[in-house]
């Protein structure tokens, strides 16, 4: 009995007759369509898009070149060369991230214990030369300069589930 079901399933296209059913039900529905440049979807504060570095208030880089975010990076995505400052202190001379190889997973940014590596809302950026995917150190101090009262907020917003 069952292989007769099967075969006279088969032989009138039941599959295609239940798809079709599907299309033409949201076929004549309201489209939920957004006109994407004029028109943008809401992102949550955890929106994890381009990265950042971010300074203290008084200017200085936070990165204590810890490399704690190099080590967790599943895509080894980031590179970082560190020396040692004439105050004893020691910073990164080299911050690269490679976004094509990074998959956004937001590791880096947990793994920070200074919260120095964050990632912005932004999800809108391109490259139009080979190598801009590369992102160095001065770049993304000067996305976290640029954007700061926006992560600040995001990271306000963000901080009761943390």
């Amino acid at each position: 009995m069952k292989k007769l079901k099967f075969y006279i399933r088969s032989f009138l296209l039941w599959e295609l007759f239940q798809g079709l059913g599907v299309t033409g039900k949201y076929f004549f529905k309201r489209k939920m369509t957004l006109m994407y440049p004029r028109q943008k979807a809401p992102k949550s504060p955890r929106f994890r898009g381009l990265h950042a570095l971010r300074r203290y208030p008084n200017g200085e880089e936070r990165c204590i070149a810890c490399k704690l975010c190099e080590a967790v990076c599943p895509a080894l995505a980031i590179t970082i060369e560190s020396a040692p400052r004439a105050d004893g202190t020691r910073r990164t001379t080299r911050y690269d991230i490679d976004l094509f190889k990074c998959i956004y997973c937001g590791f880096c940014e947990e793994s920070c214990p200074v919260d120095s590596i964050v990632e912005t809302n932004i999800a809108e950026f391109h490259f139009e030369n080979r190598g801009e995917q590369i992102i160095n150190k001065e770049k993304l101090l000067e996305i976290g300069d640029k954007y700061e009262k926006q992560i600040a907020k995001d990271r306000a917003a963000d901080a009761p589930y943390r």
